[in-house]
Formats: structure tokens, sequence, C-alpha cells
């Protein structure tokens, strides 16, 4: 009989300390290390895990299924919608809005001007000032520029791959389309532009451990400094937008962008 996956982050720490003494060696130390980290698994790739557990990648799959899981992406899909509870639909939000009477369009436009404009007062205020300069020198040295971001995000990212060809600076934008990232074209020298924000986007991720993994820097554009990469090699900028209605535009994040490429441009051409 199959193990029964748990539910929520509360049944998975309880089945796992109540299996803890009765797993092989390799298995309890996946086992303890999880109890103690157990939100790092929200956003660290099964190479991470096993590293920090001293374990094999394999003995920690097999953990994943011996607490009920069919893989480690389930697991880490559980921890991700505890850390970030999912968000109401479209619909759902659209529905929100009419019952608040909020719905027409001059009320959602003036929302909208002014959660922009909080968004960029906060953006001006917490900008990582050194985090931003590093990012510019990083991007003014690099041969190539590869941009990743999905979902939300990919606005963000087919916008700077337009600034940069615009400012005829070398770029790739990497798309996911059936899971082809176009990794194989990062070379030394080249640098990713890694964004995405909650819920956060696993091709992206997954891109920016890989670059990670071949001693590329890695420019990490999202909305919270939580989401680990690797310490030494990412250069976090962080940006979050005030929503309206749990809709976010992307006023902050598309000013910090622009700023990135033509601060890229102008450090380029000196």
């Amino acid at each position: 009989m199959e193990a029964q996956a748990p539910e929520n982050l509360e049944e998975l720490t309880e089945k796992i300390a109540l299996l803890q003494d009765r797993l092989p060696k390799r298995l309890r130390q996946c086992a303890a290390y999880i109890l103690q980290n157990t939100h790092e698994i929200a956003f660290s790739t099964v190479a991470e895990i096993s590293e920090k557990a001293n374990v094999q990648p394999s003995a920690v799959m097999r953990f994943c299924q011996v607490v009920g899981f069919g893989g480690y992406t389930d697991m880490q899909k559980l921890v991700r919608q505890t850390i970030q509870p999912g968000i109401p639909d479209y619909s759902e939000r659209i529905q929100n809005l009419r019952e608040a009477g909020d719905d027409s369009p001059t009320a959602i436009l003036a929302e909208f001007v002014e959660a922009g404009r909080q968004s960029l007062e906060q953006l001006s205020i917490t900008v990582n000032e050194t985090a931003l300069e590093k990012a510019v020198e990083t991007l003014a040295q690099a041969r190539l520029i590869h941009i990743m971001g999905l979902r939300r995000a990919y606005p963000v990212a087919s916008y700077l791959s337009y600034a940069f060809e615009k400012l005829r600076i070398p770029n790739v934008l990497h798309g996911g389309e059936g899971r082809l990232t176009h990794a194989e074209a990062m070379r030394e020298e080249d640098v990713l532009i890694a964004i995405t924000f909650a819920s956060y986007s696993s091709e992206t991720i997954e891109l920016a451990d890989e670059a990670v993994q071949r001693g590329l820097p890695v420019i990490l554009i999202s909305d919270t400094p939580s989401l680990l990469v690797n310490g030494t090699v990412v250069v976090p900028l962080i940006v979050s937008e005030i929503d309206f209605g749990a809709f976010r535009s992307l006023s902050a994040t598309l000013s910090l962008a622009i700023s990135l490429a033509v601060a890229t441009g102008a450090r380029r051409s000196s």
C-alpha cells in the first residue's frame, strides 16, 4: 500500500518525525535536515538539498517517495504553497472588485496610478545601491546577456531584451517554451538576468541554478531576498509592487529594468 502524501506543512513535519527513527541511515539524514530547514525546500534543487544533508540526490528522491510524494517536485510544491499561499484567480479578483464597488474604469485607473506611485516611491527608498552598481558593472563587462522571466515577469524580460537590442548590447531572451531555455548557449564571460516573483517560476530558478553551476554571475530580480540560488555569485535586486485588488502592475519593476539597461549602455560606451 502506497504512503499517502501530506496535504500541508504540519502534516509533512509530523509524518517525518514519526518515520524518522525507522528510516535507514541516509534517509534519516534527509529527515533530520528537512525537519530543521523545511522552508529551504521551496527554492532549493535536489542537488542543493542532498549536498547540505550530506547524501546522494537519489536518497533525497527516495525520501520523498517514502513520505508519500511522487517525487521532489511534489514536496517542493507543497512547501511553496505554504510559504506563499495561493492568491485568488483572475475571475475571483474581478468579482471582489465588483462587490466592493471599485470596478468603474476611472476608479480602477486611479487605484493603479496610486499603487504605481507607492511602488515607485518604495523602490527609490529601498533599492540597494551597492547591488545595483554591481549589477550594472557585471552587465557592462558581459560578453552576452541572457534574460529569463516567465508569466508576470515575461513583459519585464522582453522589455529588457528590447532595450538592450536598441542599445546594441548582445543578449538572448530565454522563453522556456516546452522547457527549452537555450541553456546550452551560456558561455564563459556571459551573465544571466533571472526575473521571477511569487509564486516563483521553477524554469527560471532552474536556469539560474545552471548558470551558477557553470560559474556565471546571476542578477536576480525578485520580490524576496530569501530566494537564494547561490550566495556568492547572485546579485539580488529586490523590488515589490503595491497591489490593487490582488492585481499587481509592473511600474517599479519596469523602472528598475530600464534603469539597468540605460546604465549598462552608458557604462559600456564610457
